[in-house]
């Protein structure tokens, strides 16, 4: 999607994405290797009943929904940061993700109009329909620059 095609309101869905046990026990051997994310048999006695997904592993999922349902081939460049991040719910090995992006804002910059921003609340439910992830992100975009003022 291109940033003109972005609007407050709307919503951009996604998914689903089905995370197996050997990709969650992979991201959390190599970015957040805590027991809980990398030994079934350890976690199976935990409080969470079996092994759950790293958050950062759940945020990488969406952003890569994101990119493949809005962001490919479009102006967007960076993001400057999140206003929060929350998992209400763990996910599992063999869960079904699905992204539900709802638009906040979508702006030219005041200052620089050739920066285009973008508010928006990402959320990712699991097949029972729980969410599992909930933030919110600014994104930027670099845009044409704008044609001469009309007299």
């Amino acid at each position: 999607m291109q940033f003109a095609d972005f609007h407050a309101g709307q919503v951009i869905e996604a998914g689903p994405y089905v995370v197996s046990e050997a990709e969650l026990i992979g991201f959390a051997e190599a970015y957040d290797p805590q027991w809980f994310h990398t030994d079934p048999s350890a976690a199976a006695g935990s409080a969470f009943g079996g092994l759950i997904a790293s958050g950062w592993h759940t945020c990488s999922i969406a952003m890569r929904l994101v990119v493949d349902a809005a962001l490919r081939g479009s102006e967007s460049f960076a993001s400057p940061g999140l206003e929060h991040v929350r998992w209400p719910h763990p996910v599992r090995p063999g869960d079904a993700l699905r992204l539900v992006a709802d638009v906040i804002e979508a702006r030219r910059s005041e200052k620089r109009p050739t920066l285009g921003i973008l508010r928006w609340r990402w959320r990712l439910f699991n097949q029972r329909e729980l969410m599992v992830l909930d933030l919110e992100v600014t994104s930027l975009f670099r845009l044409e620059a704008p044609g001469p003022v009309p007299e």
